[in-house]
């Protein structure tokens, strides 16, 4: 088994990676996995790896990238989780296509003209929604991207779809929330407070949380994303229908909740030390989540965390 990932020095993908050298991938062991990234920092020393640096956004890193995986058999599986996150590419609209959407289109393009289709597994967003959100969010919900960085990948996320739909590739795209527990300070990421506020509790630190307690969050660990991503990749392609991409099952919770979840971790003393100066602006993008019916998803067999405890747990597993 052959494999890409894009992004695979990012917070996700060093995750995946890992699990994809330790299980193997669709029931088979990995021979090769192709990277590209800027850096590969915690990623670990292992034959299998062929590292490709730099920009995904960069048209010579990527052809580069895709005619050495091509001249030793291709990627059999394909992960594409490189992006500029939302903040970052709002603030700058050229880089944010050039990574989020141009690139991506190269990406498809190029994998669309091999003989044999690969699986493509595309980490789409939430953002695709826009705000404020109807309630509740479903299958049949219409996006309607508000920024820069949910209308690029709903473009790619539609790309995707009809390359499947001609077989050119066998996409699966799935619609990602808030994943915790980012790295501290995340660059560009205006969600970044969820993983903020659990760092903080881990680490007895006091914080000033930038949403109210009431604020609702769709919620989900790295591990359940990874596990998330691995099952797309093993759906039996006979098995689905035209729809190939899915909002995901996900935990709502607000801050006040998953508060308390952390305080049944590290003690009653973390909850004192919380406080909040909610910010509305943030507020009203990132903290009025109305309830998600993941349907199809969870007919496929794509699952959340399961609780508040188990999210604290599974963030903080690495």
């Amino acid at each position: 088994m052959r494999i890409l990932v894009t992004g695979a020095g990012g917070f996700v993908g060093r995750r995946l990676v890992a699990k994809l050298l330790a299980d193997g991938a669709l029931g088979a062991p990995v021979e090769r996995i192709d990277l590209i990234d800027l850096h590969f920092d915690g990623l670990p020393e292992d034959a299998r790896l062929r590292r490709h640096h730099g920009s995904f956004g960069d048209g010579e890193t990527l052809e580069a990238a895709l005619a050495d995986a091509e001249g030793n058999g291709g990627g059999d599986v394909v992960f594409h989780l490189a992006s500029l996150a939302g903040g970052a590419a709002e603030a700058d609209y050229e880089a944010g296509r050039r990574v989020n959407l141009d690139a991506t289109l190269a990406l498809f393009d190029r994998l669309g003209r091999r003989s044999a289709p690969p699986v493509v597994v595309f980490a789409s967003s939430i953002a695709v929604y826009g705000a404020p959100l109807p309630s509740p969010v479903d299958d049949r919900t219409l996006p309607r991207p508000v920024l820069s960085y949910g209308t690029h990948k709903l473009a790619a996320e539609l790309v995707l779809q009809d390359l499947s739909r001609i077989g050119r590739l066998d996409g699966r795209g799935l619609r990602l929330p808030g994943i915790v527990a980012r790295p501290r300070a995340a660059a560009g990421m205006r969600s970044a407070f969820m993983s903020e506020l659990i760092w903080a509790a881990a680490a007895g630190e006091p914080y000033v949380c930038p949403v109210s307690p009431q604020a609702v969050a769709w919620w989900m660990s790295a591990d359940c994303c990874v596990d998330n991503l691995l099952h797309a990749a093993r759906l039996d392609r006979d098995a689905l229908d035209a729809q190939r991409i899915w909002p995901l099952p996900v935990l709502r919770l607000t801050a006040a909740e998953v508060v308390e979840a952390l305080a049944r971790r590290f003690g009653a003393g973390c909850r004192d030390r919380i406080a909040y100066d909610p910010d509305a602006g943030l507020e009203a993008i990132f903290g009025s989540f109305p309830p998600l019916l993941a349907t199809a998803a969870e007919r496929l067999g794509f699952r959340h965390d399961g609780s508040a405890d188990a999210l604290i747990r599974n963030a903080l597993a690495a």
